[in-house]
């Protein structure tokens, strides 16, 4: 582990009053490219167990504190926590305090909540004018949802996530996707969002409000490509990218195992055609003789491409179709992903030595700055480890 921040945020300082995965991963990214983030938290018996919520999802090791979750593990490192009760005047004027010294505030609580607190922008920009203060929201707050409670589920059932598999499968019921894509989505945006707003301060000195809606990130990202046909006015065709919502759209079947596949340019095609056996017949077929054609059959011709896959092995195909630059990858099971040759090669997957949790896993973060390298410097906190730390500090620099 890093005994410092390294990377290009370094001498940014953030008040995180985040929790569960949204804001607190989009900070998170924030603190590994070396911003310094204070998390805020609640204090014990609160909220079930205290503090973010997320500390008390999964199974702990046995003998660790059991506000180490996984999760929280995994969204929470480069962080120190500090617990407020902020109901209480003492704690709301802590925040005021730290807030001074901080270049941007982060929040999720619901806005009318941070304003019955006394910690909304309003509040925080008499003591701080030029701050950058985001608010993760679900929903934005000109729309007649403003306001109202926003999960993972509810923003991908919204936003028309839930729609993308009924129409690539027929099954008509509406599905969640397994991953807590809303959240981890909308945690980008706010990433990208902070830094955004920081630069503007930069040059002119201004800070601002900004607002980060879950439901409109959610939608936005998915339908760059599923608006399709309906970018245009009147619609020239169908909602939903053709080549996306295919059922055949998947790891192709291989005598032992499953490869991704996905030959793209006509010169990838015909060589295709020509390993399996198709030769000529297959590659002057008019419905795939260019690339508006097969996409507009890819339904087809991705179920013909499992027919010929299974009759090699995983590795044959590897082995036949990289030194023609055929885009093809060996499918990786969960379980599979910590043996995978190019993630051990880079070392995505690295192992610490948390003081009171014991051996942690972590990835490392993917983005690579050449001058200023991103790195993880500190193990997540426990709940409100830093408080006396940081509020001393605090106290150190007002007399100063």
């Amino acid at each position: 582990m890093a005994k410092t921040a390294t990377g290009p945020l370094k001498g940014i300082r953030i008040l995180d009053m985040t929790s569960v995965v949204n804001g607190a991963y989009g900070v998170q990214i924030l603190a590994d490219q070396g911003a310094e983030v204070i998390k805020i938290e609640d204090p014990v018996g609160t909220r079930g167990g205290g503090g973010d919520i997320m500390r008390w999802s999964g199974h702990m090791p046995e003998g660790a504190p059991r506000d180490m979750g996984p999760i929280f593990m995994t969204i929470n490192r480069n962080k120190r926590s500090v617990v407020l009760d902020l109901k209480k005047p003492e704690a709301r004027a802590a925040v005021l305090r730290l807030a001074k010294t901080c270049d941007a505030v982060v929040s999720s609580v619901r806005y009318e909540g941070l304003k019955r607190l006394g910690v909304a922008y309003e509040d925080i920009v008499k003591v701080k004018p030029d701050i950058v203060y985001v608010h993760a929201a679900g929903y934005g707050s000109d729309g007649p949802s403003a306001g109202e409670p926003a999960y993972d589920d509810l923003i991908q059932s919204a936003s028309g996530c839930a729609d993308i598999l009924p129409r690539t499968d027929g099954n008509p019921t509406p599905r969640i996707v397994p991953t807590l894509m809303a959240d981890k989505v909308s945690g980008l945006f706010l990433s990208q969002a902070i830094t955004a707003a920081l630069l503007h301060r930069q040059r002119t000195g201004e800070g601002q409000f900004v607002e980060v809606p879950m439901l409109e990130c959610v939608t936005s990202f998915l339908m760059v490509e599923h608006l399709f046909d309906h970018t245009f006015e009147p619609p020239t065709g169908q909602m939903g990218y053709t080549r996306v919502v295919n059922p055949n759209r998947k790891p192709f079947k291989t005598k032992d195992g499953y490869i991704g596949l996905l030959p793209y340019t006509d010169k990838q095609w015909d060589q295709f055609f020509e390993i399996a056996g198709w030769g000529e017949t297959i590659a002057k077929d008019p419905r795939f003789s260019d690339y508006t054609t097969r996409n507009r059959h890819a339904r087809e011709l991705y179920a013909m491409v499992e027919t010929v896959t299974q009759e090699r092995t995983t590795q044959e195909w590897l082995e036949l179709l990289k030194p023609l630059s055929i885009p093809v990858v060996r499918t990786n099971r969960l379980d599979d992903l910590q043996d995978d040759e190019h993630l051990k090669a880079v070392g995505l997957f690295e192992l610490y030595d948390h003081p009171d949790v014991g051996p942690y896993r972590q990835m490392r973060p993917p983005v690579k700055f050449a001058k200023t390298p991103s790195g993880i410097y500190r193990h997540p906190p426990r709940l409100g480890q830093h408080t006396e730390e940081v509020l001393a500090e605090i106290s150190q620099a007002e007399e100063a």
